[in-house]
Formats: C-alpha cells, structure tokens, sequence
C-alpha cells in the first residue's frame, strides 16, 4: 500500500546541510523485518516508522531503524519525525509539547527558537570509562593515549564513549582508523567563539569506520557530561559535521529544574509516497 512519506534535514535551517531521517508515516501494518529492509534499502544513518501511540499521554510511536538493527532512542531522528508528523497534519494532545513514545519511553519534543526540541533521556550507562577501553578508543582514533583527557559512557539508547580532547582544532584533525565502539569526540572552541564546542561521532559499520553528520544523541549525552563536570555552561551551541562539508548546530539550554533539552532546526526535503 502507498504510506505518506518524508525525508527531513535536520540540525540545520539549511538544505541538505544537516543531517537526513527518512520518515514513513502511517507505519500501521508494517513489520520489524519490513521496516529493517526499508531502512537498509534507504541506507540513511537512521529511518523512522510512525504508529498509533502504546502508552497513555504519547501523540504517537516511533520506531527507528539503521540499515543493520533497531535503535531505542536517537536524536536527529526524534526531530526530524516530530517535523514530518506536525507537517503531515499531526496536533498534539497538549498545547507547546509533542509526545513521542519510543523504544527508551516517553520523550517530549517542545518549539523553540531554535527549532524542535527534546528532552534529554535518562542514561543507560554512565561514569569512567575503563582505562584499557580508553587506550583502546585512543588507538583506533590515532592519538595519543594522554591526548585524552577525560572519557565517560555516555549511553542513552546508542552506546557512546564520549572522549574529551583539548580543542575543537584537535578534533577537527582526528583521521580515525578503525573503530569497534561507538565514539564520541568533543573539544572546546576558544572562549568568545560563536560555537562552544566541536563534535563527532565514529561508528563501526561494515567492517569500516563511518561518521554521522550531526548526532541529536550524542550531543544530549555529552551536554549531561559537560554541564555535570563544569566544562560547559547552558546555554551553548555545539557545531558538527565540520569535516563531512555539513553545518550542523545543536543547541543545548538548560531549564531551572535541570532538564537539559538539545534543539535543532529542520527542513523537508522530499514529500511523497512510498509503496511497502
């Protein structure tokens, strides 16, 4: 059957400058190995599969594939979806929040002026990362091991191990060997820049390294990190994608209860139907 379809650019008020979700609304019917095989033939880093909610208080449910598995939760696919769902002729059940009911829970999505934004999820897997882990990571990315100066899990549905370096440039130069764990880099841009920090993201894929342009999970889970230990201050803006000729921005704020939200903008970029 022909299911509404639309495919987002998100982190960015720019085309094709972000990074891109597939969105297949109207995923009632569908399943897990049908949508796996939809998300392999997109090959986009994720594709998202929109359902009536589960669980009371959702507007909808999501699930998010890669090309190889399922995820619990991912970020730019969160934004991206809740955009492809409003534009379609979504209306959430509460005025200024969107519901979306995922693999990891319930996660609300709010307007800002920034674009759409979702709260931070709980992590999974927190805390110092295991030294023989860390010069594991430092190998793969083909730095030093006391280039590192700080690692932590940073596991909110994506398994990241977050690494800190020195500085954006340092990040900026990283030409990564193979890696075998999910890593997250992140340096500091110097004080007064427009960005506070520099962002990437490696993932193992096919027996190679592959890098995601622009990562809403890994920026929620490193804001958490930053914040915690002092090394940031909300609000703040995380550039990513620097490398791959993209122009992703992440925008961190904080509210006085300590939710952490991570906002970016989104662009339709393909309207249509797909038969499945």
């Amino acid at each position: 059957m022909q299911r509404r379809f639309r495919q987002v650019d998100v982190f960015t008020t720019v085309p094709y400058r972000g990074n891109p979700v597939a969105v297949v609304l109207d995923a009632e019917g569908l399943s897990a190995e049908e949508m796996l095989g939809f998300a392999r033939w997109t090959n986009l880093s994720e594709t998202t599969f929109v359902l009536p909610p589960q669980t009371p208080g959702a507007d909808y449910r999501v699930r998010i594939f890669t090309p190889g598995l399922e995820l619990p939760f991912a970020g730019h696919p969160t934004l991206g979806t809740c955009h492809a769902w409003l534009s379609s002729g979504g209306v959430p059940a509460r005025s200024g929040v969107v519901v979306q009911e995922c693999g990891l829970g319930l996660v609300p999505v709010r307007p800002t002026a920034d674009g759409p934004a979702f709260a931070a999820p709980r992590l999974l897997r927190s805390g110092p990362v295991e030294e023989e882990v860390v010069e594991r990571v430092a190998r793969s990315l083909g730095i030093a091991r006391a280039d590192i100066l700080d690692a932590e899990w940073a596991d909110n549905g994506p398994g990241w191990v977050a690494v800190l370096l020195s500085s954006a440039e340092e990040v900026l130069a990283l030409r990564p060997g193979i890696v075998d764990l999910d890593v997250g880099v992140v340096g500091p841009y110097p004080p007064g820049s427009p960005e506070a920090f520099e962002v990437r993201a490696f993932f193992p894929k096919d027996g190679a390294t592959a890098e995601d342009p622009v990562t809403g999970s890994l920026n929620a889970s490193l804001a958490q990190w930053l914040l915690r230990t002092g090394r940031a201050e909300a609000p703040y803006v995380a550039s990513q994608g620097t490398v791959l000729g993209r122009a992703g921005r992440a925008h961190v704020s904080r509210d006085p209860d300590g939710t952490i939200w991570v906002a970016g903008g989104t662009v339709t970029c393909v309207t249509g139907h797909v038969e499945l």
